[in-house]
């Protein structure tokens, strides 16, 4: 995938704001306003991972649409096959028409790969009443069909091209933005090396120690119960943009990979996974259910409980518990 979602390391993260400096321009002994240093940083964090599911939802759609480019060019080789059937069976006929004779313009039309101006001979009046009809008239409706098929294969290669330059532009949004949050957060911890390492220590838990322990309190079984033990047991994990395991995941490809250990399917992209279950209200809420964060939807989790959902946060956080009203809640489905 990309190099720039794999350069996130120990310690570093996303978030600033572009081309302009987050840290006050005060003498180098003052202390940077760390709420407003932290609020920018998670904006970038929303940034990159709205860009990175935007990707995810680009890459489904080029699934389905060279799947659609494969049934086009089946059928436009069929329908060239069956074209060619008819043409020779035109051609054999003119030909046989014109037998002791000079060739005649239909046949040479016949006998050349200019279909247009053969068909146009054997549109004119003196001609068509030499030759059968039934034949003419397959002949223009097999030509007529594969120019259909012809251009929608055209217009798939063309939509693939425009998902594909999508895909390539938010794939360079998401290591922009990295690359702003990685030098914003070097120059906070320069600055303020204190103030940086507790910056986000209320944003979650990736103790993999205490995902064991709830993992084991979660009352919850069957499918759903395969769903929430597999994500808790990936507590830890790194988080990167467009992964789905086994070490590292972005947050539908966590969600994706813990419903599979269920036998369900599940579309790597947030927002298309909203419609895959029944929806339920945040007081109906129940382990293994989906929960979704932000206006377009561009964050998923897995509800386990106690008002805590296990997610992949961000690459800073990687997978890690958090509180299921820790991020704007948007709504919540029940997979299966």
């Amino acid at each position: 995938m990309l190099d720039g979602r794999k350069r996130i390391g120990a310690g570093l993260a996303a978030a600033a704001v572009i081309g302009v400096s987050l840290l006050p321009s005060a003498p180098a002994a003052a202390e940077p306003d760390i709420e407003d240093v932290k609020a920018q940083i998670e904006q970038l964090y929303h940034e990159s991972e709205q860009a990175a599911e935007r990707r995810n939802d680009a890459e489904l759609e080029l699934e389905r649409l060279q799947s659609e480019l494969e049934l086009l060019q089946q059928d436009e080789a069929a329908q060239s096959d069956g074209f060619d059937s008819v043409r020779s069976q035109v051609a054999d006929s003119v030909v046989a028409q014109s037998q002791g004779s000079s060739i005649s313009p239909v046949a040479e039309a016949a006998l050349s790969d200019d279909t247009a101006a053969f068909l146009a001979q054997l549109s004119t009046a003196s001609t068509y009443s030499n030759i059968q009809g039934r034949l003419v008239d397959t002949y223009s409706t097999e030509l007529q069909a594969l120019e259909v098929r012809r251009s929608a294969t055209e217009e798939r290669v063309a939509q693939i091209a425009a998902v594909e330059e999508q895909a390539a532009e938010e794939s360079a949004t998401i290591d922009q933005k990295v690359d702003e949050a990685e030098a914003l957060l070097a120059e906070l911890e320069e600055e303020a090396a204190e103030e940086a390492a507790t910056l986000f220590a209320d944003e979650g838990t990736a103790d993999t120690s205490q995902a064991a322990e709830i993992a084991a309190d979660v009352p919850v079984s069957g499918r759903a119960g395969a769903a929430v033990q597999y994500a808790l047991a990936q507590v830890g994990d790194s988080y990167v943009y467009g992964a789905s395991g086994p070490d590292s995941f972005d947050c539908s490809g966590l969600t994706s990979m813990a419903w599979a250990q269920a036998g369900v399917s599940l579309p790597h992209s947030s927002k298309a996974q909203f419609s895959s279950g029944r929806k339920v209200s945040r007081s109906e809420l129940q382990p293994g259910d989906l929960v979704f964060y932000y206006s377009p939807i561009s964050h998923v989790g897995i509800y386990i409980g106690n008002g805590q959902i296990v997610h992949a946060a961000n690459p800073r956080s990687g997978v890690a518990i958090a509180s299921v009203g820790s991020m704007p809640y948007s709504g919540a489905v029940r997979p299966g």
